[in-house]
């Protein structure tokens, strides 16, 4: 796999030569990696358990998760790397019960895991209209990002000035610069990282703005069986919501730990598995984390 990899490598680095190949050539790779990634999920159709720990201000939260087909189940086991107490365990248990006992709970959470990926979606498509692309070099997979030693095609992007955002939705690109690292052999996009170089009306500045300095950082990993997840998340952002209330979104989030499980689990039968898989991992839940974000 590495031989044919780096033959890749080769053969995408040298359509980037010259000035005008190097932009149309970067483009061509991330439009057919967007595409991947857009029919990857339904392609697919495996579903992992995982860990995950989200870190903010006021402490990390550490869950276990299963992705079932009615939606994702996730069960709290840490705060701040220390196991729960018994009273928090049974009032967690409660809390994610409520999904199963209540139908119209459940369908609410369903939807709106429906609605974020449908805005995520709708970013991803947008990228290679919203950003001119060009070559950065290559660098290889690693903790979290890609497969491990495979190599990375490394592109830069910053606003096309001849995008216009179709909606809302994508009116946070037209400020934001950064880079992209993308797999040239799977067309899959291992790490996107992206700064807002200006203040970003979203509404046309009535629903509010984002300040400048903003970050994201998204990562992906390959988990077997050419199965990508999402390994880390950072968001830093701040602004204004209907120009009166405060943003200010500052959270990172590490997942790791991927193990595949049956696609046609219910939400009631992978609940049952976090409990048991919550029992099984307690006492070494967790001084270490499954994976790092490390901003380049």
């Amino acid at each position: 796999m590495a031989q044919v990899s780096a033959w890749v490598l080769l053969l995408v680095a040298s359509s980037f030569a010259g000035p005008s190949g190097s932009s149309q050539g970067a483009a061509e790779l991330v439009r057919k990696a967007v595409q991947n990634e857009s029919g990857a999920s339904t392609e697919n159709g495996a579903h992992f358990l995982f860990r995950g720990t989200k870190t903010t201000p006021r402490g990390s939260t550490t869950r276990i998760y299963i992705e079932t087909k009615d939606a994702t189940a996730g069960l709290v086991i840490a705060y701040d790397g220390h196991p729960l107490t018994p009273q928090q365990r049974r009032d967690e248990e409660s809390r994610v019960e409520r999904f199963v006992n209540n139908p119209e709970e459940l369908k609410k959470k369903r939807d709106q895991e429906r609605d974020n990926t449908e805005r995520t979606t709708r970013i991803l498509r947008a990228l290679p209209e919203a950003f001119l692309f060009e070559y950065a070099g290559e660098e290889h997979g690693g903790d979290g990002v890609g497969h491990a030693g495979d190599p990375l095609i490394r592109l830069r992007f910053r606003p096309n000035p001849n995008y216009q955002p179709p909606s809302r939705v994508e009116e946070v690109l037209a400020g934001m610069q950064g880079y992209v690292l993308i797999d040239p052999v799977g067309y899959r996009i291992a790490k996107i990282d992206g700064t807002l170089f200006r203040e970003v009306g979203f509404g046309w500045g009535i629903l509010g703005h984002l300040d400048r300095g903003g970050r994201f950082i998204v990562q992906q990993q390959e988990v077997g069986d050419h199965s990508w997840e999402v390994s880390g998340m950072t968001l830093k952002f701040t602004g204004k919501i209907m120009l009166v209330k405060s943003l200010n979104l500052n959270s990172t989030e590490v997942f790791g730990n991927f193990r595949r499980v049956p696609a046609n689990l219910t939400f009631a039968q992978a609940l049952e598995l976090l409990k048991q898989e919550e029992s099984t991992t307690t006492a070494e839940t967790t001084e270490r984390t499954p994976g790092t974000l490390a901003p380049k």
